[in-house]
This record gives structure tokens, sequence and C-alpha cells, in this order.
């Protein structure tokens, strides 16, 4: 059920414990590979990771100055486990926002939003972009920086503008 890769790595630890991103599950063409969150093997910054860049440039950070989590610290051979898999992890992840502390966590998509929010929603849309709070810190669902996503940038952008009064 479970597929072993060589960086097994699921914490990318940054200089800021702010903003914690919080992905669904490691990236079989990222860090799975490279060992390095939002980057590939030859050290070059994937798409979602250009996009994502993109809105940090709103709040004045670098992907490299971010702690990013998976809410999933393995990868299901078969996607149809992810919500097992994601409530296996559940525990493990809140000991270790516990442990960093953040202000904001910004859950990218659907299924990472699930695994941190004990909440009912119809459609992923509803939630983007509110603030819930959990455990001293904010949770504030993003649309996946996926570049093949058409709100990948275009619907998250005033989300961005948003953390930035947030946080200052």
């Amino acid at each position: 059920m479970i597929e072993k890769f060589p960086n097994s790595k699921t914490v990318s630890v940054g200089k800021r414990n702010d903003i914690v991103i919080l992905g669904e599950a490691p990236a079989n063409n990222g860090w799975r590979k490279s060992g390095i969150a939002w980057y590939d093997v030859n050290h070059k910054l994937l798409p979602s990771g250009v996009v994502l860049q993109k809105l940090l440039d709103e709040i004045n950070l670098k992907i490299e100055d971010t702690y990013f989590l998976e809410a999933i610290k393995c990868y299901p051979k078969d996607r149809k486990y992810l919500n097992k898999c994601s409530e296996n992890c559940r525990n493990y992840l809140f000991k270790q926002l516990k442990i960093i502390k953040p202000k904001v966590v910004l859950s990218l998509g659907d299924s990472a939003t699930k695994s941190v929010l004990d909440i009912k929603y119809k459609k992923f849309s509803d939630i983007v972009g509110k603030a819930f709070d959990i455990n001293g810190y904010k949770v504030i669902p993003i649309y996946h920086p996926s570049p093949i996503s058409p709100m990948s940038y275009k619907g998250n952008i005033e989300i961005f503008k948003n953390i930035k009064k947030l946080l200052s």
C-alpha cells in the first residue's frame, strides 16, 4: 500500500516559523527524489514552487524561509488511500504544529485542509481564504499552487494580500 522513497523527509525547516505551508503528501517529482521541498533533483524550482514563490513575494517571503509540512507522511501507491493515510498521520501533524507554534497555517488544497480542519463543507471554494482558529493558530485554506489549476495564482493573490495584513 505504501511506496518507499529514498528521501522520506516530510518537514522543511525555514528561518521563520510564523507561517507553515501544509501540503498533502510528498510529491513524486519533488522532494521524494530531491530531498528538498519544491525543487527537483537538479535543484530547479518546480512549476508549483514558481507559483508559490510569486504568492510569497506578496508577503516578502522566500520559499526557503517558510516551514513546510506534509499532512501525509507517507505516499500511498493508490490515491484512494490518501484519506486513510491522512487519518493515520493526523496526531503526528498536530504534534509538529504544536512544536513549531505558527501564527498561520496555509493548507494547500482540499486534502491538506481536511487533514487539519475538522469541519464539513460542500465545496473547497466555500472555505478558501477563510481563517479558522485551531489550537492558537489560524488555518487558511488556499488553492494548490499547481500551474495546471486556473486558481493557483489568481485565486490566491487576494488571500496573500490579506495574510500580509494579518502578519503586520
